[in-house]
């Protein structure tokens, strides 16, 4: 009837819009924050990769013929050479997460007549961060470690020979002509290390996180209540000068860490990357220093050397009243320079940030020495 689209206007709609449920259910679809353990898919420091390269276009096959020219030799062109599948390093990129486990190079066209060659196919970039290894059967091929850095994981196939290529005086109408070959095939084993200036390696709940917080932009996700982050965060420390120093924060170690407890090796290796530590120790714990010790000995076992780096020892929580008792014993019984200070209050974060700089400055006048580029931020 004509009044029927006038009714369905009028009628009810399907659901209410003041029922408890149906409220309930709009604020269960509203966006959520992302909680520490959900970021853990967002960051990946491992990859299985099956690359393969483009194949090569087929030779072209034909013979020039116009009017009152009925034997004009053979002019079938070369086909295209296949595409690389490259790797290159990206400081914008910060996880393997948007590597993908299957990468193809575009494949070479084919040769044409009147010796055209077919086109060579399109180069595979795939962008990875700064810092990453590609394994090759347990054995490292390529160490990414500068911007824009590339390594051809995967050559692409060359392009066939048309019948042209194979003209000569004893055949002067050559019917023979090649197909392109395969690209190459490899499965490779990506594997992210951080590249960092400093890290700051500590027990859980020692405060790295909320200190990192404090000194760069970086937002790693901190609590009143006690848990250890699952993934390294980098933030940037910016100075007057424009220098850049970039601090990981490595997530917390325990006893055994080297043996593959807790995290254990997962985030070990992120440590190797860094030119000078930040010790972060609780000084309202009792005897802090024996923190320190286990912190030493986990990364003595992982690699031999590797706590000999230059380092600094952070007493954080300076704020609590234990804390003062601890920071005169703690200073007793280590060699290295203590700065006692509170990531949650900002206190005497200055004294930090200039020896910061005096580790980067020493770190960058080294490498100059020995003729290499210091790493930028």
């Amino acid at each position: 009837s004509p009044w029927k689209p006038l009714l369905l206007l009028l009628s009810p709609p399907a659901f209410s819009t003041t029922c408890a449920r149906c409220a309930k259910n709009r604020r269960l679809r509203e966006k959520r924050a992302i909680s520490e353990r959900q970021l853990t898919r967002y960051f990946v420091d491992q990859r299985k990769v099956r690359v393969v390269g483009g194949h090569g276009g087929g030779g072209g096959h034909s013979f020039y013929s116009e009017p009152r020219k009925v034997f004009g030799g053979p002019d079938g062109g070369n086909g295209g050479d296949g595409g690389h599948v490259i790797f290159k390093a990206d400081q914008r990129m910060k996880s393997l997460s948007s590597v993908f486990p299957f990468y193809q190079g575009f494949h070479g066209e084919r040769g044409g007549s009147k010796n055209c060659y077919g086109a060579n196919g399109a180069h595979m970039y795939v962008k990875v961060p700064l810092g990453t290894l590609v394994k090759e059967d347990g054995k490292v091929v390529a160490d990414l470690t500068q911007h824009g850095e590339e390594y051809i994981a995967a050559y692409g196939g060359a392009g066939g020979k048309g019948n042209r290529f194979f003209l000569s005086n004893e055949n002067r109408a050559p019917t023979l002509f090649t197909p392109g070959e395969p690209g190459q095939e490899r499965v490779l084993h990506l594997e992210l290390k951080t590249t960092a200036h400093a890290g700051l390696v500590g027990f859980p709940n020692a405060g790295k996180s909320s200190l990192l917080r404090a000194i760069s932009r970086a937002k790693p996700a901190v609590a009143a209540y006690p848990f250890t982050t699952l993934n390294p965060h980098v933030g940037i420390v910016h100075y007057q000068d424009y220098e850049q120093v970039a601090v990981a924060d490595i997530p917390g170690l325990i006893k055994g860490a080297h043996q593959n407890r807790g995290l254990g090796m997962a985030f070990l290796k992120h440590i190797e990357r860094c030119r000078f530590l930040l010790y972060v120790v609780d000084l309202s714990v009792p005897q802090p220093w024996i923190q320190l010790q286990d912190l030493k000995y986990e990364l003595e076992a992982y690699e031999k050397g590797l706590s000999e780096r230059p380092c600094v020892v952070i007493g954080n929580k300076f704020d609590l009243a234990q804390s003062r008792i601890n920071l005169p014993l703690l200073r007793e019984r280590v060699a290295e320079r203590v700065i006692a200070l509170s990531a949650l209050t900002g206190d005497n974060l200055e004294e930090l940030l200039l020896h910061l700089r005096e580790l980067y400055d020493a770190y960058v006048k080294t490498e100059k020495s020995q003729g290499q580029s210091p790493v930028k931020w």
